[in-house]
């Protein structure tokens, strides 16, 4: 399916989930590179970890925006209100969307089932009423590599069936795909989702195993490897994540009619994947030599004393590894940041945010 090319200077642009670890980042990105228009950043605040870092990132967005030739507002509140959606919608009248807000985490579904019907079902049915009644040149929205359930084919591809979601988590990001789908078919809405596949980097979440990890070690505490460490994940560092988003925004899947007269859905997924899975026990020694590094942790640090290898947790998946093939021939783009780089620059964020 052939593009849409969209100059995003001078729009206004709607980015729920910020101040949340992806969405501060974009929209960091945005104010810093374009010439004009408007960010909108829309997210409830919600303790699902530490506000703390939330408000951390939104004040670095506030500074960047002082200077910023891009007018940036910051609105409190949740996508599952529907008036509040709507009005935002109508007063700002957004030509872009980027949808990343949502109860995020796989093992937290299990126990919080209602908080994940609640923002990424409800939610993201809000967002796309509003983009049926307030037309936009392009949706943009999380999806999750968590779709592949316990898909044993790898690399994951786009192609692949995806209909056995092994976590509520799960579930509810193939349904988002699924009702874009709809709604791209229905409203000729031009819609893209984005596979992520486990993102990292500074002032990430700390529910997200390096983050934890590390909380724990400074602590002294014992760390947990799930499957006895025979686990590989595509990790992706935010930036590569930012970039990714950032194209694919310029980019709408261009609108055209079927020979039954009605639109052909403008509609498309991609993987965006670092495209070589890590060990488990790789990704943690890396993350302890950085940690030693940056001096968050002492060189004569007893690691081995601090691991505890367990079985699997209900949710979780062995491997996941991206097929982003789509995405660099569509978009010239694939991630390129390692383990070794990104764990370094998260290392030295945390000595600096924690003063450890």
């Amino acid at each position: 399916m052939g593009k849409v090319h969209i100059d995003l200077n001078n729009k206004s642009i709607l980015v729920t989930g910020s101040p949340g670890f992806i969405g501060a980042n974009l929209v960091l990105r945005l104010l810093k590179e374009l010439s004009g228009g408007t960010v909108i950043s829309f997210d409830n605040m919600n303790d699902y970890y530490d506000p703390a870092l939330k408000e951390y990132r939104l004040k670095l967005v506030e500074q960047e925006a002082e200077t910023s030739p891009v007018k940036h507002v910051f609105i409190k509140g949740s996508i599952a209100d529907k008036a509040l959606v709507d009005r935002v919608f109508q007063e700002y009248k957004p030509a872009i969307v980027v949808n990343l807000a949502a109860q995020a985490g796989v093992r937290y579904s299990i126990d919080h089932p209602d908080v994940y019907i609640e923002s990424n079902l409800i939610g993201f049915y809000n967002i796309l009423e509003a983009c049926r009644h307030n037309p936009v040149e392009h949706l943009v929205y999380a999806s999750s590599s968590s779709v592949y359930g316990g898909n044993k084919k790898v690399p994951f591809s786009t192609d692949d069936k995806v209909d056995n979601p092994v976590s509520l988590y799960a579930a509810t990001k193939k349904s988002n795909e699924l009702l874009a789908h709809s709604y791209s078919k229905l409203y000729n809405i031009p819609s893209t989702g984005l596979r992520f596949f486990t993102v990292y980097g500074p002032a990430g979440r700390p529910d997200m195993f390096y983050f934890s990890a590390t909380q724990k070690l400074v602590a002294g505490k014992t760390i947990q490897i799930f499957n006895y460490g025979n686990c590989k994940r595509d990790f992706t560092y935010v930036d590569d994540i930012v970039e990714g988003v950032i194209r694919v925004m310029q980019g709408a899947p261009e609108k055209a009619t079927g020979e039954d007269g009605l639109p052909l859905p403008p509609y498309a997924v991609y993987n965006i994947g670092g495209g070589t899975p890590e060990n488990l026990l790789d990704y943690i020694s890396t993350l302890q030599e950085e940690l030693v590094r940056a001096g968050v942790l002492p060189a004569d640090y007893d690691f081995e004393g601090h691991r505890e290898l367990v079985g699997m947790q209900p949710g979780d998946v062995p491997v996941t590894y991206a097929d982003s093939k789509g995405l660099e021939d569509d978009y010239g783009f694939r991630p390129t940041i390692d383990i070794r780089e990104g764990l370094r620059k998260f290392a030295e964020w945390y000595k600096e945010y924690y003063g450890v």
